[in-house]
């Protein structure tokens, strides 16, 4: 069985792309109406999931060249603490 959302995404075309892409960087369809909520949800899976599709890694939406700036590594990834009532108390923290 196909997925009819997955058949829609490979069947659009660059320009529609180009199209939801500057919707999203504008807040604007072309015709000058303002996106939804929904509408910028829905834009954005459509783009990032076209993209997989259709784009070499370093030209899709939200690609960080790692390495460029860093070198080889990035830094280490620090593990995160969370704060319990008893200690944002002690600490004088609000929540």
């Amino acid at each position: 069985m196909t997925n009819p959302y997955q058949e829609r995404i490979a069947g659009m075309g660059r320009e529609v792309y180009d199209s939801m892409l500057s919707a999203l960087a504008s807040g604007r369809w072309a015709d000058g109406r303002i996106l939804s909520a929904a509408q910028r949800q829905h834009t954005m899976g459509a783009v990032i999931a076209w993209g997989e599709l259709n784009l070499q890694p370093h030209e899709r939406v939200g690609y960080i060249d790692k390495g460029h700036k860093a070198g080889d590594a990035c830094d280490d990834p620090a593990p995160l603490r969370w704060l319990t009532d008893d200690a944002s108390a002690s600490t004088g923290e609000q929540s």
